[in-house]
């Protein structure tokens, strides 16, 4: 039986692979939509495009930048998200020595010197038990998929994000925040953070997991997006 529609938003270098199994798990109980975050080079103009081809109301599941793309979401058109889930991001910008990696990124993407998610990275992403198994391959190829000029515009976008920690307080509906317990990309202060400033925010913590966990442990993200959704 169909109900509120649930659209996915995307990380980093991420596509449609990243909620592919927990999308399928859901399909049953949703309308499934997947946003493309891959053509603005900003979280406004980003959050603009979702919403213009989003269904009037919906549910909101978002990781990483994802999250950064639901808060300008939340900015742009609060009466038309009825719930939200949050997966291993954060409400606040880039500490100065985040921001000067990302800006170094940044540059030798614009230099034309790109190289995705390599192998050595994927300890950041993943973890340590899939980074040699298909999860680690699939990432490094849905990195390529995303490609260069997509990069360099997300990695515009995230670096000039607003602040959304004042956000946090005033967000009214059903909120799950997520979080891989061994997330070295988004660190998991950065969610209970988000779980003490949220009014009546459920938190889950996926055990043995790094910062992808719809496709480190999509059985589980499935269950907590499952009870999220059909919670009263």
């Amino acid at each position: 039986m169909a109900s509120l529609p649930l659209l996915l938003l995307p990380g980093l270098l991420c596509d449609e692979r990243l909620w592919r199994e927990p999308a399928h798990a859901l399909a049953d109980l949703a309308p499934i939509h997947h946003a493309d975050l891959t053509r603005d080079d900003s979280v406004a103009g980003m959050a603009a495009r979702v919403l213009a081809s989003a269904p009037p109301v919906f549910a909101l599941a978002a990781l990483s930048m994802g999250g950064y793309v639901a808060f300008e979401i939340l900015r742009q058109a609060p009466q038309r998200v009825a719930r939200l889930a949050l997966l291993d991001t954060s409400a606040r910008r880039d500490p100065p020595k985040r921001q000067l990696v990302r800006q170094a990124g940044l540059m030798l993407a614009e230099a034309g010197r790109f190289v995705g998610v390599t192998r050595k990275l994927l300890p950041q992403l993943v973890h340590e038990s899939r980074v040699d198994d298909v999860v680690g391959e699939d990432v490094m190829a849905m990195a390529q998929r995303v490609g260069l000029p997509a990069f360099v515009r997300q990695q515009r976008a995230i670096i000039d994000r607003p602040d959304s920690e004042p956000l946090l307080p005033t967000i009214a509906v059903p909120t799950l925040l997520g979080v891989g317990e061994d997330d070295r990309m988004t660190l998991p202060e950065e969610t209970h953070l988000m779980h003490e400033r949220i009014p009546g925010a459920r938190l889950h913590v996926f055990a043995r997991c790094g910062h992808l966990p719809p496709m480190e442990v999509p059985q589980e993200t499935a269950a907590v997006l499952r009870a999220w959704l059909t919670a009263a």
